[in-house]
């Protein structure tokens, strides 16, 4: 995998003087409007390998009960979605090979993401004030984070922000939902009768990790920005909660942290899906929760350290005393 990588970069950054405008991308991309972007310097936007839904975006999947399902391993991780008492499973073994699910829960229309090179996966009300949106991988990547696409206007949208950042719907903000990964074991002793989102009916090789070693490498995927600082690594998983931050490695030590109103819980059982060749053996990274005062969940999202510095440069870092 790492091989591959280094090919890939090689291939990028040889692209990079060609690809620092958006002419560039004009032929693949007729409707865009690329007038409008708060993208200041195109040399950020990067081909990561597929073009334009080559990593195929699913919609409207479809769902068996949890207790029916016997081909995930238990600590594999999921990403949970409850809204309206519709509680729902989505596979990472499915979104690492399609980034994106859209769907309805609840009666809400979610845009179910996961983008591998950032370890960040988050769910957004797929409703904005000009309508509702459907997306789709653009097989572009920013900071080494999915460039994401709406199909309605062509819209590009950054993946850990939820912000369009090129396009007519320029500047408009998805608004993120309070989900969570957790582990397949975990799911089902919950909620047994919960819906599990069924294999896609495509040709992959579901459960495997195609990104092997990758969340233990030194160097993110094409990212050439600065790296985190207080010498954290650049591939630390750090909780994100708005613009503040707090790095797995202490809320791991402690169980639980609660500060400036927030508690952030951590507990053993999930598998990286970054790690082993088969994600169901990947190294535990635990379960994260976070919640209010109320014990209510928060929107958050678990990501690598340098993805976070990249978009949120002047972002709160919680590291303790």
């Amino acid at each position: 995998m790492l091989k591959r990588i280094a090919l890939a970069l090689g291939l990028s950054l040889v692209m990079t003087t060609a690809s620092a405008s958006p002419d560039f991308w004009q032929h693949e991309w007729p409707k865009t409007n690329f007038e409008k972007t708060s993208v200041e310097n195109w040399v950020e936007i990067l081909s990561g390998g597929p073009p334009k839904d080559g990593i195929p975006a699913l919609t409207n999947p479809k769902f068996r009960k949890a207790s029916t399902e016997t081909r995930i391993g238990d600590t594999e991780p999921v990403i949970t979605v409850e809204i309206n008492g519709d509680i729902r499973a989505y596979p990472v073994r499915y979104l690492t090979w399609h980034e994106i699910a859209n769907d309805t829960v609840g009666g809400v229309p979610v845009a179910v993401t996961f983008c591998p090179l950032c370890n960040s996966g988050i769910t957004f009300d797929r409703r904005v004030p000009q309508g509702t949106l459907t997306f789709g991988v653009s097989g572009k990547l920013r900071n080494s984070d999915m460039v994401m696409y709406d199909r309605e206007t062509e819209s590009w949208w950054q993946q850990a922000v939820g912000e369009a950042i090129v396009g007519d719907l320029l500047g408009t903000e998805l608004k993120q939902l309070p989900t969570w990964m957790e582990s397949w074991a975990e799911f089902v002793a919950r909620n047994p009768e919960g819906l599990v989102m069924e294999e896609p009916d495509f040709s992959r090789q579901y459960g495997r990790n195609p990104y092997v070693s990758y969340d233990s490498s030194t160097k993110p995927f094409l990212y050439s920005g600065e790296n985190p600082p207080h010498g954290i690594p650049a591939l630390e998983r750090v909780v994100r909660v708005g613009a503040r931050d707090w790095p797995l490695t202490r809320l791991s030590k402690l169980g639980e942290v609660t500060e400036n109103g927030v508690t952030l819980s951590w507990a053993s059982g999930q598998s990286s899906a970054l790690d082993a060749s088969s994600i169901a053996k990947g190294r535990d990274v635990g379960t994260v929760r976070v919640r209010d005062a109320n014990g209510n969940d928060l929107p958050y999202d678990v990501m690598f350290a340098f993805a976070f510095h990249a978009f949120w440069p002047d972002g709160d870092w919680k590291l303790g005393n």
